[in-house]
């Protein structure tokens, strides 16, 4: 496996990938997202995980942050976006791989934190943040009226 920087000619796997995690969004829509944030280089990365054979297993998203990131105590904070491995290439350490990836890439920015959320009932995303070492620090609801 290697980690890459996803270039503008991944694009098209890079919209599947992201309609694979937020699957509430047409590809087409996540198509138009991911290029621009692959045309953001200064504040944006995303990370692709490739197999021997070339085919894109999962993504890392992420981005430099300089407002208010719930949870962290610096800025600027690097923010882990989306994080998705394909099903059948879970329980690899690709998702791990792909996060310390981001990490470096914060690192380099002379980011001291990385921040992230996950759903409520994402369990298994709660499992992760805690197995790669992110301590959780606040739960928050989101409350909207109409008006």
């Amino acid at each position: 496996m290697r980690i890459e920087r996803c270039e503008p000619g991944d694009l098209e796997e890079l919209a599947s990938l992201r309609s694979a995690l937020w699957p509430e969004s047409p590809e087409n829509e996540h198509r138009v997202e991911a290029r621009r944030v692959l045309q953001e280089r200064s504040t944006r990365v995303v990370f692709l995980c490739r197999l021997e054979m070339g085919e894109a297993a999962g993504f890392a998203e992420a981005s430099l942050r300089r407002d208010y990131v719930n949870g962290c105590d610096t800025t600027p904070v690097v923010f882990l976006e989306g994080l998705y491995v394909r099903p059948e290439h879970r329980w690899r350490e690709i998702a791990t791989v792909l996060c310390s990836a981001v990490e470096e890439w914060g690192r380099a920015l002379g980011c001291t934190e990385l921040g992230s959320d996950a759903l409520i009932e994402n369990t298994a995303g709660h499992d992760f943040h805690a197995a790669f070492g992110f301590e959780e620090r606040e739960r928050v609801v989101y409350f909207r009226k109409r008006l």
